[in-house]
């Protein structure tokens, strides 16, 4: 047998494509926006770039263009996960006309407190984005409004007036925002502790004795 006959037998055959090759074709566009997502919550909407994105999954920025038109593109991927995760639960709320006030109120607060999912970080992140969109801003303003509207419904539904209505979803509301915002955290127990406290605060009477207890502006004025 001469030398190129065995040469031809003993041939390797191709070796696999590189790694880095490899994760260009397999990454989706998801995991972009994962990461994308990561950014915006840690470090906000201006450090989200496609170069540094790029570099931390290791790929070509060729890779991003094959899932995206543009930076804008991706932006808008991620505020399609901000709706769906942060907003849909409350749209669905939207449609529930024959509702029982205490027990919407709960559902509201559960989608907040469940996570699931609904993501406080989320909802910062794109709150601060807002402040340079005015057309995001517009967006996050009719979620807040959404928001509170649902808990007046649920206020109204347990039997308080119009004006008390609002003031009680307002306070509700703010009070979870604001803690989202300060990042507040307690030990488990202590908040435990604290919810029948919390429950009975936002409430209010009329919860804890359904048409027999007094109303706030009675106890003022001494008439119990």
């Amino acid at each position: 047998m001469n030398g190129k006959g065995a040469l031809a037998k003993t041939k390797r055959p191709p070796r696999p494509a590189a790694r880095s090759k490899a994760a260009r074709q397999t990454l989706s566009r998801e995991a972009w926006i994962a990461a994308a997502r990561k950014v915006l919550e840690k470090r906000g909407i201006g450090e989200v770039k496609i170069d540094r994105l790029a570099q931390q999954l290791k790929v070509t920025r060729g890779s991003f263009y094959f899932h995206f038109a543009s930076l804008a593109d991706l932006r808008g991927g991620l505020l399609q996960e901000w709706r769906n995760s942060n907003c849909a639960p409350f749209w669905a709320m939207r449609e529930i006309h024959d509702i029982d006030g205490l027990q919407f109120f709960t559902d509201i607060v559960h989608v907040w407190v469940d996570e699931a999912p609904f993501s406080p970080l989320l909802d910062l992140a794109v709150r601060d984005w807002s402040r340079t969109s005015k057309k995001l801003a517009q967006e996050v303003k009719e979620i807040d409004d959404l928001r509170i509207e649902l808990l007046i419904r649920s206020f109204r539904a347990m039997g308080y007036s119009e004006d008390e209505s609002i003031v009680r979803a307002r306070i509700t509301y703010f009070h979870q925002i604001g803690q989202y915002a300060l990042s507040f955290k307690e030990d488990p127990a202590v908040r435990r502790r604290y919810q029948p406290l919390f429950g009975e605060v936002l409430l209010g009477p009329l919860v804890q004795e359904p048409g027999t207890a007094p109303r706030p502006s009675e106890m003022r004025n001494g008439r119990r």
